[in-house]
């Protein structure tokens, strides 16, 4: 009964816009006083404040710091530059260019709408120009955008790694390959239509430029490695990758010259905002955490199901359609707070591995940022390009179709995830 009440009060104050964060802790109290009266409501709000106070969580608003300076010194028009020379020549060669530097750039910001916001204002009207049609320029940069939640450094996968307990450092190495497949099939796809509808080459290939435009970018590169290298070679922890990357992008963008004390409070500011969001929903998720283990709720999912099948892959398919049905309506941070300690304990019953899980739990939340309503990367890349929602998810249904055909990759094929795990971390 308390549970059929949270839902509805939950989706009720959805339904009236009010924010899912406040959404959630409100939903949780009237639940707690529901079931144990007011005599909790004192320690509300030290639950939520130390919740939110993970060291983990530091790397979150360090990686978008870092991603808004990046954005703000001149890194997205060299990172087009470079992409232009590389893959410029082949058909349909601008939607090539905006998949490959969506996962350049995903490597900095590690947010999709960050993503389509910087690549989207300067690649979606360029398409245009060149004769691509609006819908299919803003279905490009919004499903190669999704790589971003995929390929490290990931925000959505920090915050799953604090939700189920596991490692970030696993997560973000784990996430390396099926990044980098999912950004080839969508080159592949996009050549195919470009094929299929004539569309045309953006420029003849050029050594001396592309060594030109590598040379220009240079530096811009030097930040992944940073973090990544940093990182995977367990040097340096992800939070403290995180605050590297922020001195990093610093000095790049001092030494690019196109970064000001102006610039810098715009970006500060701006990460501010979004790192407020996020950790408010990370603060009432602990809160809703805390009332779903007083009460065993996930342990009783985790039975119930059980007692329909024990079979792991029968398991990963229900939560599968489970999570791509969430995703349609969350976005992918509430998403992850909201439904991983609900499920975890099952994920652990089967013998489902915690790291693998969490690919396979960014992947579905990725093509829920492609699938209306919510879709917030999908309607930030139709607000960049002018076009209709509608119109541009007809033409991101190929995308889409090469989404779940990663998600049923990694879903059942756990050696594309996990191979440079195992060999790094557990050999």
């Amino acid at each position: 009964m308390i549970i059929l009440t949270m839902f509805l009060v939950l989706l009720f104050m959805l339904s009236i816009n009010v924010p899912i964060a406040i959404g959630l802790a409100v939903t949780t109290i009237i639940a707690m006083v529901m079931k144990t009266g007011t005599s909790f409501l004192i320690d509300t709000a030290i639950v939520m404040f130390d919740g939110s106070m993970k060291f983990p969580l530091i790397a979150i608003p360090l990686f978008i710091l870092a991603g808004s300076i990046m954005n703000s010194s001149g890194i997205s028009r060299r990172l087009i530059a470079f992409a232009s020379a590389l893959v410029g020549f082949i058909k349909g060669g601008l939607s090539m260019i905006n998949i490959a530097t969506s996962m350049f750039f995903a490597e900095i910001s590690g947010s999709a709408v960050a993503d389509v916001a910087a690549l989207g204002s300067i690649l979606i009207p360029a398409m245009k120009k060149k004769g691509y049609p609006g819908p299919f320029a803003a279905a490009v940069t919004s499903s190669s955008a999704s790589l971003a939640i995929i390929i490290p450094p990931s925000i959505p996968m920090i915050v799953y790694a604090v939700m189920a307990q596991s490692s970030v450092v696993q997560l973000f190495v784990a996430g390396v390959v099926p990044g980098i497949i999912g950004g080839f099939l969508m080159m592949f796809a996009a050549y195919i239509y470009a094929r299929r509808k004539n569309l045309p080459i953006e420029e003849s290939f050029n050594l001396v430029n592309l060594r030109k435009t590598a040379k220009e970018a240079a530096l811009a590169f030097l930040l992944p490695i940073i973090i990544l290298g940093g990182i995977f070679g367990g040097v340096v922890t992800a939070t403290e990758g995180a605050g590297l990357a922020v001195v990093a992008a610093l000095i790049i963008g001092l030494i690019y010259r196109e970064f000001d004390f102006k610039r810098l409070y715009q970006a500060a500011t701006e990460g501010a905002i979004q790192t407020a969001a996020v950790m408010l929903l990370v603060a009432a998720s602990v809160l809703l955490g805390e009332f779903l283990t007083v009460e065993q709720i996930p342990q009783k999912v985790a039975e119930s199901i059980i007692e329909m099948t024990q079979n792991k892959y029968a398991v990963l398919a229900i939560l599968n359609v489970f999570l791509l049905v969430i995703g349609f309506f969350l976005h992918s941070v509430a998403a992850i707070i909201l439904t991983v300690p609900i499920v975890m304990p099952l994920v652990n019953a089967v013998g489902i591995d915690p790291v693998h899980f969490g690919i396979i739990v960014t992947l579905n939340l990725a093509i829920g940022q492609q699938t209306p309503p919510v879709a917030s990367v999908l309607v930030t890349a139709c607000s960049v390009a002018k076009a209709d929602i509608w119109d541009v998810t007809r033409a991101n249904i190929m995308f889409i179709c090469v989404l779940l055909f990663l998600l049923m990759l990694v879903t059942y094929v756990p050696a594309v995830p996990m191979t440079l795990v195992e060999f790094f971390y557990r050999s």
